[in-house]
């Protein structure tokens, strides 16, 4: 929000309502000087229901001259804040921070870059102020000697006159100043909403968890996978490897499998432990580079083989069984 927009806007709308208005309030004030002082000559002394119809008096006059121009002062100050903050209210602002009485904070907002850009809108109007009333001055100073042959009314039109021609220029100027902070404001504004890269770890840290803590979850999840796949590497009828690289175990039973499925594979040290598991338990290990890492990086654990694979992989299984018939003397 800035203040400036409600500022150019509130000065414009009080003069030009003083200028509307001006001619009723300066009647009711003739009327009521010209009764108070009336009061003076036929008023001896002054009684609690003399005192009590003064004020009275004294309160009407103020509401028909001063208070239509405090609501209509008010009322443009309301609407142009609301629309720029989108109706929003919040009494966080109103709310007692102990900051605020800091004065070291205090002058971190003095010297800082909101402290820097304020200091240089007040000079700045100031000095469009100060040159927009000197430029009056000059046009007018000739024009001065000759309200002495003005009447009271007359005086105080002119006057009235000349300020408003300064308050409208002035305005036209500093609506200009007032755009420019609106949208400095508003860049200020989105720049304050962006987080600090520690902001931004803290809150993934809440959102999505720490990631350290994160990462020792999942290398126990992949321990515990690699535990099981090697659990099933005994089920297996063949594994075929790269020779050291990669390592596939293949389980075929035709009663339970439309094909033959990948229930194991690794690379490096996994195909290692794959072998060595296999050796320990009589399973048959065949080598064979290509068919070894294109079905380490085709087929998923639990997943039957592509059509693809099934001649290769038939041919594999067939030297398993015959191999297996030798050992059993058929």
């Amino acid at each position: 929000m800035s203040r400036e927009v409600v500022t150019v806007a509130t000065l414009v709308a009080v003069f030009y309502s003083l200028k509307l208005l001006g001619p009723p309030i300066l009647t009711s004030l003739e009327n009521s000087i010209t009764n108070f002082f009336g009061y003076t000559a036929t008023m001896d002394y002054v009684t609690v229901s003399d005192a009590r119809h003064l004020f009275l008096e004294g309160a009407t006059t103020f509401l028909m001259t001063a208070m239509p121009l405090l609501l209509i002062c008010s009322a443009v100050a309301v609407v142009f804040t609301t629309g720029q903050t989108r109706l929003l209210f919040s009494m966080q602002a109103a709310g007692f921070k102990m900051s605020r009485l800091n004065p070291i904070q205090g002058l971190k907002r003095m010297f800082s870059v909101r402290g820097l850009v304020e200091l240089l809108k007040s000079l700045a109007k100031i000095a469009v102020l100060s040159y927009i009333i000197y430029n009056t001055f000059l046009k007018e100073l000739a024009n001065f000697p000759r309200m002495m042959d003005m009447t009271l009314a007359q005086s105080i039109a002119y006057t009235g006159g000349v300020i408003l021609s300064i308050v409208q220029t002035a305005a036209a100027i500093m609506a200009f100043l007032a755009a420019g902070d609106y949208l400095y404001q508003w860049w200020d504004y989105e720049k304050n909403l962006r987080m600090s890269k520690e902001e931004i770890k803290e809150e993934y840290k809440q959102t999505e968890g720490d990631p350290q803590i994160k990462g020792k979850i999942r290398e126990r999840q992949q321990a515990m996978a690699r535990r099981r796949m090697m659990q099933k590497v005994p089920t297996a009828d063949v594994v075929i490897r790269n020779p050291t690289h990669y390592a596939v175990a293949i389980r075929y039973d035709p009663k339970a499998d439309l094909a033959p499925v990948v229930v194991a594979k690794g690379a490096d040290n996994i195909a290692r432990r794959i072998v060595q598991i296999a050796e320990e338990h009589d399973i048959v290990i065949t080598e064979n580079k290509p068919l070894a890492r294109g079905l380490f990086e085709a087929v998923d654990l639990d997943r039957a083989i592509p059509e693809q694979f099934y001649g290769p992989v038939a041919e594999v299984l067939a030297f398993v069984y015959s191999v297996k018939k030798k050992d059993l003397g058929l």
